[in-house]
Formats: C-alpha cells, sequence, structure tokens
C-alpha cells in the first residue's frame, strides 16, 4: 500500500484547517485516515502546527512519504530534521509572546485601576454632597434662631 502523510481540509469557506493524516495515497483528500497525527491552523497568527512528533517519526520509519506541504510542516517542527539526523532538530515553530499575555493582564490591570479611581470618585462626590448638605443644614438652624427673635 501507498502511504502517505497529508493534509486534510476541514474548516468552513475561507476558513480553511486541517488535520495531518497517514492514509492510502489512493484515497480522496478527505477520505478516512489510517491515523490523524496532528493539526495545522494557517489562518492563526502565528500559524497553529500541532504534530505528534512520536507518531510521524513512526510513520516515516517505515517508509510513508509525505509531501511538499507536509514536508514543510516536518521541517518546522524539527521532525524532519530528526528523521533524517540533520542538525535543527529544535525547529523554528513560532509561538504566541508571552507579551499579548501580559498586554491582556496589563488590560486587566487598567481596566481594574479605572473602576478604582471611578469608586474613590464617587466616594468623594457623596462626602462633598454630605458636607454640603450639613453646611446648609447649620446656614438653616443658623438662620431660624434669628427669626425667632
Amino acid at each position: 500500500m501507498a502511504v502517505k502523510i497529508r493534509l486534510k481540509r476541514m474548516g468552513k469557506i475561507r476558513a480553511p484547517y486541517y488535520r495531518v493524516v497517514v492514509m492510502d495515497s489512493r484515497k480522496k483528500r478527505d477520505g478516512r485516515a489510517i491515523e490523524e497525527i496532528g493539526k495545522y491552523h494557517p489562518t492563526e497568527e502565528p500559524s497553529l502546527i500541532d504534530i505528534d512528533s512520536e507518531r510521524a517519526q513512526y510513520w516515516l520509519s517505515v517508509g510513508a512519504q509525505p509531501t511538499e506541504q507536509v514536508t514543510a510542516l516536518l521541517k518546522v517542527t524539527g521532525d524532519w530534521q530528526q528523521f533524517k539526523g540533520l542538525p535543527g532538530a529544535e525547529g523554528t515553530l513560532r509561538t504566541k509572546d508571552a507579551s499579548a499575555e501580559a498586554v491582556a493582564e496589563a488590560r486587566a490591570a487598567a481596566v481594574k485601576a479605572a473602576e478604582d479611581e471611578a469608586e474613590k470618585r464617587k466616594a468623594r462626590a457623596a462626602e462633598a454632597k454630605a458636607s454640603a448638605g450639613e453646611g446648609e443644614g447649620e446656614a438653616a438652624e443658623a438662620e431660624a434662631p434669628s427669626e425667632d427673635a
């Protein structure tokens, strides 16, 4: 059987994602696979590439031929270099920056600080109204005895 490691298209129109599958080369592109060994989402930034390295190494060792696209993905993850015994087996896979998480945390902290500031302003306004109300009440009391006299 001619076994290939290739991409199986999933998703919607203009929103593709792929599964990295091992299948007979004579089957349809989206037909039944022997095994799914990973996934690839090209529309995310950076692209999500998740391949089970152990299973990819196994299928390559028993003679499965990767397509050009899958070969490129395996080179990015470092599985191809590991299989061929080349240097650079750690791959060049980029991950989402921790700075994105840091930005989200900073944004949450800024929102919390703004809410705290708003609460302080409301408290000051309430104190000002209360003190103004007391001042008016004292002024009214001060005026009242003068009217009685």
